[in-house]
């Protein structure tokens, strides 16, 4: 188990290179790849079951504690990224089923990965955490709300499917965590030590398959799509920030609302897409994920570089 662990470690540091190289892979070999586009939403499944079984209870007391900060960091995501993401749509007049898989993207919660950047960034991690689970139980009703609200002008959009899509692959796979938590406690955490390579393997998966699927689509509007997904993260990572700043926020609350605001579940917007909307709404997605998965470690460099009284604290 000690070398599956090491293992596990070693690719969630290199989480980046491999989705990388994988969506590479996908793109000029997309028939080795098109079989996993039917596991999709399993495979998000997974990986929010492994959120379910690393969430405690001290988690949630977070929130209790810190009421105002997790307000502020959850508006935040939930205002910033969807305004960004129509803004983006309408100015840059793109076309229907991308501009929706924009926003679909600047809809969803938090991603996981934002509390490790957050750690590497030398942020409030317990406030990262407590955010990222807020917005993620949030979900089956704000997402579906802000889609409707923003991409209706686009496409026919069902809330109230998507709603059930959200708990399926969401609620009920993290609420099934919790649970075995609760039941085997101690004895979960042998298989937590190979989440990382689980989640690692199941995002790898998800975006290839995507890229596999719509690898003709990308080749003619892949560079316009990674542009504005670029532009999207980079100023919700700095908005954000500023948010944080302006509400009078430490430095290390700072970097975890800046992260937080800027890292998306692209995984879901993947499973979203796919069910509700086209293959080509997925493609945002699929490149956010991509892509956030080398800003998120050059925004941590960043921030560890910044100067503060406060430099290098957790908790404020």
């Amino acid at each position: 188990m000690q070398a599956l662990a090491r293992l596990s470690r070693f690719v969630g540091n290199t989480f980046a290179i491999w989705v990388l190289l994988f969506a590479v892979l996908a793109f000029f070999y997309p028939a080795a790849f098109r079989g996993i586009g039917p596991y999709i939403v399993p495979l998000l499944g997974l990986i929010m079951f492994g959120m379910g079984l690393t969430l405690s209870k001290e988690d949630f007391r977070e929130v209790a504690r810190r009421p105002l900060d997790v307000a502020i960091g959850v508006g935040g995501q939930f205002v910033i990224m969807p305004g960004l993401a129509w803004i983006l749509s309408t100015t840059l007049a793109l076309p229907p089923e991308v501009a929706v898989g924009v926003i679909l993207v600047g809809c969803c919660p938090g991603g996981t990965a934002s509390n490790v950047m957050t750690f590497l960034a030398r942020g409030d991690v317990a406030l990262s955490v407590a955010i990222t689970s807020v917005t993620t139980l949030l979900a089956p009703i704000v997402t579906p709300a802000l889609i409707y609200l923003l991409a209706s002008q686009w496409i026919d959009v069902s809330a109230s499917a998507m709603f059930w899509s959200i708990v399926q692959v969401v609620v009920i796979p993290i609420a099934l965590g919790v649970l075995v938590q609760y039941l085997l406690k101690e004895k979960v955490q042998v298989g937590v030590a190979a989440l990382p390579l689980v989640s690692v393997v199941a995002i790898v998966a998800i975006v290839a398959a995507v890229v596999a699927g719509n690898q003709e689509r990308i080749a003619t509007s892949g560079l316009m799509i990674f542009a504005v997904v670029v532009l999207h993260n980079g100023l919700g990572l700095l908005i954000g920030y500023g948010l944080a700043k302006v509400c009078g926020m430490s430095l290390p609350k700072r970097k975890a609302i800046s992260i937080e605001v800027g890292m998306q579940n692209s995984g879901l917007g993947v499973a979203l897409a796919t069910a509700h909307f086209s293959p080509l709404a997925a493609v945002p997605s699929a490149i956010f994920s991509v892509w956030h998965n080398i800003s998120g470690p050059l925004a941590a460099t960043l921030f560890r570089r910044f100067d503060g009284d406060d430099k290098g604290k957790h908790q404020a």
